[in-house]
């Protein structure tokens, strides 16, 4: 979807959230328009999140743990990309990797099935817990 009109509020969520690494809940993410001098509240923070994944410029990572969002222009930039989230740490990565056509592809033609790459999550173990498990 492309990218239609954006009001202050929405263009302050968005520039907000792209400075955060990992990703953030609305709560924090309000706390963090608020210490920039932001006065949007938490219901608009949502609402504006909600949009912006709506145009593709944010994940929305939903977990056992609750809603968590991330920014992501690649989807606007034409390409896929994935979202991995280790399963004891809880950290969550935004992945853009060219293998994924590659992967979409072999499973829309042997399986007859279309992946979601806006809603694609995989659970594994990062890097440093990985290490931790082995040591």
């Amino acid at each position: 979807m492309s990218v239609t009109y954006m009001t202050k509020q929405q263009k302050a969520v968005l520039a907000c959230i792209e400075g955060v690494h990992g990703g953030t809940g609305a709560a924090e993410l309000t706390e963090l328009l608020h210490a920039r001098g932001e006065s949007i509240g938490l219901t608009t923070v949502y609402r504006q999140l909600e949009k912006l994944h709506e145009q593709g410029l944010v994940h929305k990572i939903v977990t056992d743990e609750g809603a968590r969002w991330q920014f992501c222009d690649c989807h606007q930039r034409g390409r896929d990309c994935f979202l991995i989230k280790c399963e004891q740490c809880g950290c969550v990565e935004h992945v853009d990797c060219a293998h994924l056509g590659e992967l979409y592809g072999h499973l829309a033609k042997a399986h007859h099935f279309r992946i979601n790459p806006r809603r694609t999550l995989f659970y594994g173990l990062c890097q440093a817990c990985g290490q931790e498990a082995e040591a």
